[in-house]
């Protein structure tokens, strides 16, 4: 039930009421009063704004952690279109000032271009023209004697072939248009400053030296690929002055090639035993032979020819591959030489292309021993050095006339005495 308050109590309550609404005073103020649901209100009126609020309220980072990512990215982006902006405009000054300089100079039709100062950031830009180095070289010619002395001397700063920065070098000899002798000096490892001191001889009468040409050409050795060129030079003999020596450094160029014929390369390992008195020779293969058959291809095989004091001795050839211009032979062939013998004694190795008609032609030929020069000296040397032990190696082929004229062998090797006698009570006169 409800309490009924007594009439004493009542009347005290009414007295209270009425003192306190006197204590209140009326002011002409006007009353400001503050909405809290307009905010709420306003942001759920606008749906992207909601969206937005609701995608940040998923993200489990604070406001200001997500507020100051966006402010990094921002400000990254601005800078990237800075650097393009500024990078647009490097290119444009710089076309702007070539075509300035074109201007300047087809504004007056008397300036040549020689009298064009370039700039230099643009002086070497798309040159083509390679630094492959100096060689310093003699020339000496003796008139009486006929004979032409070129002497390699030493090259400078040539161009690096080989992935350490460094190259093989060796040079290459001839005189054009004969070229009957090619020489070669010794090879120098790891170096683009090599000192060769080597002199080559030449026999030329005066006529023939006035119409010649002499070529000294640098190569990369590369004991199992293609020896790369580096650089060559050509001397016209006409031009020199043959009242003195002639000694001074000449740039190399770009090698010339309408000049080298190619005739394929032969690869084969030597191997000798002293205790044995064994050379053995392993035919391995050749690669770009020239073709000698209408038909575009070749028949070729491998002659091997031992020349003991610059006469003929002994020979074997390989089986003939058909049809080829690069044959994989592997194999192998013995010779009996001595020690005493394998320091007197030169290799000859041919390449023939086989003919069942007619004769037999010469593709291409080198020869390695005491008398050879270059790389055919080197590997010679090596087998030598490492007895018990294949060494093997390519070659450049060269042609049977050169060979020829540089090796001059003799017909036969003398009959020793005993074969003399036998041959007589054969034979008898």
């Amino acid at each position: 039930m409800p309490k009924i308050l007594p009439p004493q109590h009542s009347s005290h309550v009414k007295s209270n009421l009425s003192s306190k609404a006197k204590s209140f005073t009326v002011t002409d103020h006007p009353t400001t009063l503050i909405s809290t649901t307009s905010t709420y209100t306003n942001t759920t009126a606008d749906p992207a704004v909601a969206f937005i609020n609701g995608l940040l309220d998923r993200i489990p980072l604070p406001r200001w952690a997500i507020y100051t990512i966006f402010a990094a990215g921002g400000l990254l982006i601005l800078l990237c279109c800075l650097c393009v902006c500024i990078k647009c405009c490097c290119k444009g000054k710089k076309k702007k000032k070539k075509n300035e300089q074109i201007n300047l100079k087809a504004v007056n039709g008397k300036t040549t271009t020689a009298l064009v100062q370039p700039d230099v950031a643009d002086v070497d830009y798309g040159s083509t023209k390679k630094q492959r180095g100096k060689l310093l070289y003699s020339l000496e010619y003796d008139g009486p004697l006929s004979e032409l002395k070129l002497g390699i001397k030493q090259a400078s700063n040539l161009m690096a072939m080989d992935l350490g920065g460094t190259s093989d070098p060796y040079v290459r000899v001839y005189i054009l248009p004969e070229k009957s002798k090619t020489y070669e000096t010794k090879v120098f490892r790891s170096t683009l400053n090599p000192v060769f001191n080597e002199q080559f001889t030449f026999q030329l009468p005066k006529s023939t030296l006035m119409k010649s040409t002499a070529v000294m050409k640098v190569f990369d050795f590369n004991r199992f690929s293609k020896h790369e060129i580096i650089g060559e030079i050509r001397v016209q003999l006409c031009n020199v002055d043959w009242n003195h020596i002639i000694e001074e450094w000449q740039e190399l160029e770009a090698p010339a090639k309408f000049e080298e014929e190619n005739l394929g390369e032969i690869c084969f390992s030597l191997r000798y035993v002293p205790s044995a008195s064994k050379l053995t020779v392993v035919i391995l293969e050749a690669k770009n032979l020239k073709s000698m058959d209408i038909g575009g291809s070749s028949d070729p095989y491998v002659k091997m020819q031992l020349a003991l004091d610059k006469r003929k001795w002994k020979k074997k050839k390989t089986s003939i591959k058909k049809k080829t211009l690069n044959p994989y032979f592997n194999e192998s062939f013995v010779f009996d030489v001595s020690l005493d013998q394998i320091q007197r004694v030169n290799l000859v190795v041919s390449v023939w292309d086989h003919d069942a008609v007619t004769r037999n032609d010469p593709i291409g030929k080198i020869y390695l021993g005491c008398d050879a020069t270059g790389n055919q000296l080197r590997h010679w040397a090596d087998m030598l050095s490492n007895p018990r032990r294949p060494v093997a190696q390519w070659h450049s082929l060269l042609s049977a006339e050169q060979v020829n004229s540089t090796l001059t062998l003799k017909k036969k090797i003398p009959i020793p005495s005993k074969m003399k006698e036998s041959a007589q009570q054969w034979y008898p006169k």
